[in-house]
């Protein structure tokens, strides 16, 4: 393998894909990149067998051929090198580096012992603008958690329907859920679901989260796979594929309240602050309470903790319904007031829905219908 592209170029690329570079005591061939050449394009490719990132660049090839680098070692080379020309010259299974006045080697391995990443059939296929994908997924990523027991709540559920995406997560005591709605019908001419574990999710984000073209998201039974193309040729540019977790995912809808006996209306900027003082004195199992009067139209904020002291403070805003009094998780209610979207906003309201204090309770913002949050509240015995 013979090959020149620009310093850059090369920083891009394993930039992408070294973070699923693992570390393998088994499978120590994990740790490497896999450097290939095909006609005029570098292809950097990694995996952690659950998961495969392709990238590829135009460069100036020699020769062709394949390599496998440690990518911990050769991204650390790179970030050093001056922005210029980087010549790649295989030597066996190691790597000679040549940019300006740097030249080095590094051993690198057999690169037929690189795992193959399985290829997802290009049949049925959708696309969707990157970033109000990503921006709508970044808002339920972090809901999902690992399950032994329940591997469907591990990851991310997708519904993609004709003119909207519905993206929801939950780890059993709390719910986020986003709906994106389209400009244009999807493509495709029927409904799709899937379940995305939560680390690919996240890497969708990092990786395609800033990106201003189409993402282009290709189905198959047991795997899906993400990809953008480059701006100047008419080829892939970024591949993203993962597994899919099997099973069917729960169905939520039937917990989210249809009715509420109390809704309030509050500035999201004071209630994320209220919650945020009540956290300082809450319990070990982080309980803060809430205290609903209609007539006096406020909300009072309690917390206590035998160690630290107590919290007691109120906010008035818009009520309606009947009084109420429940107690929360403050992290669980922090990180869906933290979900909501209010850039759109300049000074948003935060409705929070509640339907008894053992029932959960909904936040949604106000004046948009795009996103809820479900909550469970602690119970006290």
């Amino acid at each position: 393998m013979k090959i020149t592209i620009l310093k850059d170029k090369l920083k891009e690329g394993l930039s992408i894909i070294e973070k699923i570079s693992a570390k393998s005591i088994s499978l120590p061939i994990l740790s490497n990149v896999l450097f290939s050449t095909e006609k005029n394009f570098l292809n950097l490719t990694a995996t952690d067998l659950e998961m495969g990132i392709k990238w590829w660049a135009l460069a100036k090839t020699e020769e062709e051929g394949q390599m496998a680098i440690p990518a911990k070692i050769l991204s650390g080379f790179v970030n050093f090198l001056p922005n210029k020309s980087v010549k790649l010259d295989s030597k066996g299974f190691d790597l000679e580096i040549e940019c300006d006045s740097h030249k080095t080697m590094i051993k690198g391995v057999n690169p037929e012992d690189f795992p193959i990443i399985p290829k997802v059939a290009q049949e049925e296929k959708i696309e969707v603008p990157a970033k109000s994908f990503c921006q709508g997924l970044a808002s339920v990523v972090d809901v999902a958690s690992f399950s032994s027991t329940k591997p469907e709540i591990s990851g991310v559920y997708f519904l993609f329907q004709k003119n909207m995406i519905i993206m929801a997560a939950t780890d059993g005591f709390r719910l986020g859920e986003r709906r994106i709605y389209l400009d244009s019908p999807l493509a495709a001419g029927k409904e799709y679901s899937l379940i995305l574990p939560q680390k690919a999710a996240r890497e969708v984000i990092n990786i395609f989260g800033n990106k201003e073209e189409n993402l282009s998201i290709y189905f198959s039974p047991n795997q899906v796979l993400f990809e953008t193309v480059l701006a100047e040729a008419r080829h892939p540019n970024i591949q993203l594929t993962s597994r899919l977790i099997e099973g069917d995912y729960p169905n939520y809808q039937e917990i989210i309240p249809k009715k509420y006996d109390t809704k309030i209306s509050l500035p999201l900027e004071d209630f994320i602050n209220q919650i945020k003082l009540a956290s300082l004195f809450s319990s070990q199992i982080n309980e803060i309470k809430v205290k609903v009067d209609v007539t006096k139209g406020q909300i009072d904020f309690l917390s206590q903790n035998a160690e630290v002291g107590e919290y007691n403070s109120f906010l008035s805003g818009k009520m309606e319904g009947k009084a109420c009094e429940i107690s929360f998780n403050h992290r669980f209610l922090l990180d869906g007031l933290s979900s909501i979207n209010s850039s759109q906003q300049k000074k948003p309201e935060v409705i929070l829905e509640l339907s008894g204090p053992e029932k959960p309770a909904v936040l949604k913002l106000k004046g948009e219908e795009n996103y809820l949050y479900l909550i469970m509240p602690i119970k006290n015995n």
